[in-house]
């Protein structure tokens, strides 16, 4: 496969420069950073995902320091203690958004906190050493593990705490099969997410490139 040149191409054209098509592509945080980020900023991060999920961003992030108070900075030892009552109360504080499931999913998304942070040592060290030739293995674990985690939940709460990895939106899919490198252009079964790895990982190893680069420019391609 030898299609990363006609990628990088398309979009140095698109953007005009090196320098201004690199200032549009994210930065993989460092393994170092993400092993020695805390079981809570974890937790955090997974609550916030799961409330901007079909909201708008900035409305959730405006609420979040309440979030932060109500949850005990989502300390996942404390989270993991709060009842169904204590939870169902915390719906009449409107500094809050009040969606009940989304409400209940974060004690449960503490109590995977603390089990995978006791199989890995840490939430870090699980998310640090995951390898990304196999990202969508991680997607599979937390979805199964969490709570409210489907669809692109997990790969966005991954970009968003600086792990490398792709996301499968519908410019990425098409700009995939476009390129010949998918027969369709949806990821929907394991097979279609194997695929869609086995993509990455060789334009991955054509480049030299990280995940989150390569899936950011692959959407640069559709629908400009």
């Amino acid at each position: 496969m030898r299609d990363y040149p006609w990628l990088e191409e398309y979009c140095l054209n698109r953007f005009g420069s090196r320098q201004a098509l690199e200032a549009r592509l994210p930065q993989p945080r460092p393994v170092e950073e993400l092993r020695a980020l805390s079981d809570d900023r974890y937790l955090s991060t997974i609550a916030l995902r799961v409330f901007r999920a079909g909201l708008k961003h900035s409305v959730v992030d405006a609420r979040w320091p309440a979030f932060e108070e109500v949850f005990f900075g989502f300390d996942p030892h404390k989270v993991v203690l709060m009842s169904a009552e204590h939870i169902e109360r915390l719906m009449q504080d409107t500094r809050l958004i009040r969606h009940l499931a989304k409400l209940r999913s974060v004690p449960r998304n503490a109590q995977m906190v603390l089990d995978l942070s006791r199989e890995y040592g840490s939430m870090g060290n699980l998310i640090a050493d995951w390898p990304t030739q196999d990202i969508v293995g991680l997607w599979r674990l937390m979805a199964k593990r969490g709570n409210q985690l489907g669809g692109l939940s997990v790969p966005r709460f991954l970009r968003m705490v600086g792990k490398d990895t792709f996301v499968t939106t519908g410019d990425v899919l098409a700009a995939l099969k476009g390129m010949g490198l998918l027969d369709r252009p949806v990821a929907t079964s394991q097979r279609d997410l194997a695929l869609v790895q086995e993509a990455f990982n060789q334009l991955s190893a054509d480049s030299g490139r990280p995940l989150s680069q390569l899936s950011a420019m692959l959407a640069f391609t559709v629908n400009h």
